[in-house]
């Protein structure tokens, strides 16, 4: 029976939505939580009969996405699975007559990579997109291109609670932007009066502050929102024996039963219900009866981490657009009170919006899902995958095989279509889905379920085979929530009773190409990593003592990681499973940390050097090419006569001549004109010694010398026959000699076919300067006068005629005595 419709605030918006969409087929709707977009729009579209496909809704949560379904389908008085159905992962509820399909966001991506016309779909609404989860920004972007494409008549409708709308409408091609205000009652906001110790446990802080609510506030239900399901169950243990009368907690969390879920979100009739919350609750569920929010303030969030080399979920503190999502809870049926378990001072210094978890998470799956669409160019991201991300995700995929020379191979195909991240369906697909690979899959995407052991994989295999037995036999603590979600998950992943030919280190080689470790020589257990990272062992584990090792778990240093979980390996192991990628390379190369070129034959895998041996006959080529890079990192040594030449060169460059660049970024740009003048240069004294002048000469060529020669000469010549070498470092060409020399010289000089004047430094018979000058019988006739007085104290035996223009040129002095 067709259930009797509710006003909701959207109902005003719908009209306007409707035919944005029909005069443009795309659009962007922002609506406040509550307003009722999720389950009114799909159904006013369908009544509309916008287009003659399904309408396919994208939710960011298995619950969102069968609540949602469940809701429409009640205002239609019929069953999921008829008009309206859903898919999650593992459960579907569709049927021929389905017309509007909702989805979790990873599978529109499944279904455009399978059929990139999607076929029989006609509107694809992302809904929450605020959330900004990797999925949805994917799936926007593909379905934004296929729309370009293949299908023009594709509706595309992308709805937000709190995220700024005008940035998606411009991405969408000016979309229409349409905007529902929304409506709700008001909700006091209580900060605490001071902040909470650092050492404050959560589980209790929250637990205290729910007590204090239900007394406040003796009416509705409570929503306590906690990052996760181990804070949950902890602060329900907290309250347990302390609520009153009446009170029924209900936790409510992604992966607990539906059923148990449904529990959580029915209304209760008798008694308070206490709902003990994720982020879950924030969006897309109604919880009717809430009149009282408890936000503990954290969040749990997906984050790149370098310790394991995947995306794992990460508490941090909440938004203020977390947070106000939250606060709104409270306000959905009557007036309604918030309590927030920080100061309203703290509150100033969180951020505005949580990340896009295109910034955040790990994007090898994404790169994966790019390539194997074939092209990421011209792809419409909201926030474009950061390049330098994205080029350590394809070095990870190529190196597991999925790439090749950039493009997916049928191996990266097969780990695309596995609900995995690339390094463990590579492992699963290499070693066959048996129970051993499938729990270490299981163990290596979840948090360690064994707090303070040592970094030992093989103890965190065998808790979670026998956690109490473990327990029993070593001084640590198994989480059991933990072992029961990587048992679980081991079962969906295992697809044969039958275990590999591959042991336990290898399986996680398998997973971990980049991380196998190589032992550094010294004392302190120091590992080279394969993928050329550095990590190091705590002293005194059994660990320390391995040779190589594979590290599944790193704390994340940029410089040098700590391991926190790793299995020791075997050479024979190695060779067995990479022996095609272990080769034999010459190397020749420049050593910084040495000071010298280092000739080595070594047995290589990676950044690992299996074998090391002396290559005592390395070719000179070779010599010379490592040597300039030697030179690349200590810099050119520009003797003053090449300092010299190079100046000739730029001053002819700047008035237009066609002579090569020596500037040093040129100069190390190439290497062949200096590597004939290097084959003997091996250590860095021997390059410091280096006169480049010959090599820059070769690099000139005949016809640029003698250019070079005519237009700035590298010499002046004195009355006396003498070479003076021109200094062209300056603003003008320069050169420094005796006063005397340049007695009886009544004109200038200049060089050049410019007659460039020099700039003259004329020194003392004791080689101090005197004067500085660029014209010469103006020096004679004004100031030599006095240059004389002074002089001739000093310098009695050097000449010092009255009129030095009627002298002879001279270096001598008169003889003693006279």
């Amino acid at each position: 029976m067709k259930q009797a419709v509710q006003p909701l605030p959207i109902d005003e918006a719908l009209p306007r939505l409707i035919q944005a969409l029909r005069a443009q087929g795309m659009a962007v709707l922002q609506a406040p939580p509550g307003a009722g977009k999720t389950t009114r729009v799909p159904l006013a579209m369908l009544e509309a009969g916008l287009c003659d496909g399904r309408i396919l809704m994208l939710e960011p949560r298995r619950l969102a996405a069968r609540t949602s379904a469940e809701r429409m389908a009640e205002t239609l008085g019929e069953p999921v699975g008829q008009t309206v159905g859903y898919r999650v992962r593992g459960e579907a509820k569709v049927g021929r007559a389905t017309r509007i399909e909702v989805v979790t966001e990873g599978i529109l991506t499944r279904m455009i990579q399978s059929d990139p016309g999607l076929d029989g779909i006609g509107a694809v609404i992302f809904d929450e997109f605020h959330e900004r989860s990797l999925n949805a920004d994917l799936g926007l972007a593909l379905a934004l291109e296929l729309r370009s494409a293949l299908r023009d008549d594709l509706v595309l409708l992308v709805m937000s609670a709190t995220l700024d709308a005008a940035p998606v409408a411009a991405l969408m091609g000016d979309a229409p932007l349409i905007t529902s205000e929304g409506r709700a009652f008001p909700v006091e906001t209580r900060w605490l009066p001071r902040a909470l110790p650092p050492r404050a446990r959560l589980e209790t802080e929250v637990a205290a502050l729910i007590l204090q609510a239900l007394e406040d506030c003796p009416e509705g239900g409570l929503l306590a929102f906690l990052p996760g399901e181990g804070e949950i169950r902890r602060t329900e243990a907290a309250l347990k024996g302390r609520l009153p009368q009446g009170c029924t907690i209900r936790p409510l969390f992604g992966n607990m039963t539906f059923a148990d879920q449904r529990a959580a979100l029915t209304p209760q009739t008798h008694g308070r219900k206490i709902v003990l919350a994720t982020a879950i609750a924030e969006t897309s569920l109604t919880l009717p009866d809430i009149r009282v929010v408890v936000d503990g303030g954290r969040s749990r969030r997906a984050r790149f981490d370098p310790n394991s080399g995947m995306s794992r979920l990460v508490t941090e503190r909440v938004t203020k657009a977390e947070a106000e999502q939250r606060r709104g809870r409270a306000g959905r049926v009557a007036p309604g009170t918030c309590y927030r378990l920080w100061t309203k001072g703290e509150e100033g210094g969180m951020a505005a919006f949580p990340p896009a978890e295109i910034e955040a998470a790990d994007l090898t799956p994404l790169a994966l899902e790019l390539a194997l669409w074939g092209s990421a160019d011209g792809l419409a991201f909201l926030t474009p995958p950061n390049p330098g991300v994205m080029a350590e995700a394809h070095a990870l995929l190529t190196s597991l095989g999925a790439l090749k020379q950039g493009r997916i191979t049928d191996h990266g195909r097969a780990l695309a279509a596995l609900p995995l991240h690339p390094r463990l369906g590579h492992m699963l697909q290499t070693a066959g889905a048996g129970p051993d690979a499938a729990t270490l899959a299981a163990l290596l995407a979840e948090r360690d379920p064994v707090r303070g052991a040592p970094p030992d994989l093989g103890l965190r295999l065998a808790a979670i085979k026998n956690p109490r037995g473990f327990e029993e036999s070593h001084p640590y603590m198994v989480d059991r929530g933990v072992v029961e979600r990587i048992k679980s998950e081991a079962k969906r992943l295992s697809q044969t009773t039958d275990n590999s030919d591959f042991s336990t280190v290898q399986l996680a080689a398998l997973a971990y190409p980049d991380r196998i470790g190589l032992r550094r020589k010294g004392d302190t257990p120091r590992y080279i990593l394969s993928g050329g990272k550095g990590a190091v062992a705590d002293e005194g584990t059994p660990l320390a003592g391995h040779r190589l090792i594979v590290a599944t778990d790193l704390d994340g240093d940029a410089r040098e990681a700590r391991i926190r979980q790793a299995a020791p390996l075997h050479l024979a192991e190695l060779r067995d499973l990479y022996g095609d990628q272990i080769a034999w390379v010459d190397v020749c190369e420049w050593s910084r940390r040495e000071g010298k070129i280092v000739a080595r034959k070594q047995e290589r895998f990676g950044a690992l050097v299996l074998e090391d041996r002396i290559w005592p006959d390395a070719p000179a080529d070779a010599m010379a090419r490592a040597a300039f890079e030697g030179l690349r990192l200590i810099g050119l040594p520009w003797t003053p006569t090449a300092q010299r030449l190079r100046a000739r060169v730029n001053l002819c460059r700047k008035d237009g001549s066609d002579l090569p660049d020596l500037s040093n970024e040129a100069l190390l740009a190439d290497p062949d004109w200096l590597l004939p003048y290097l084959t003997k240069a091996k250590t860095e004294a021997q390059l410091r010694g280096l006169d480049l002048t010959d090599a820059l000469r070769g690099l000139l060529g005949y016809e640029g010398t003698q250019l070079l020669d005519r237009l700035t000469p590298s010499h002046f010549t004195t009355p006396l026959d003498r070479r003076i070498p021109i200094d062209y470092d300056g603003e003008a060409p320069g050169i420094e000699l005796r006063l005397q020399e340049l007695f009886g010289v009544t004109v200038h000089p200049a060089v050049g076919p410019k007659a460039l004047p020099l700039r003259i430094t004329l020194l003392s018979p004791g080689g101090k300067p005197v004067q500085v000058t660029m014209d010469l019988p103006g020096f004679w006739t004004n100031s030599y006068a006095d240059v004389r007085k002074d002089m001739r104290g000093r310098y009695p035996r050097h000449p010092w005629p009255e009129d030095p223009r009627q002298a002879d040129p001279t270096l001598r002095a008169k003889p003693r005595g006279t």
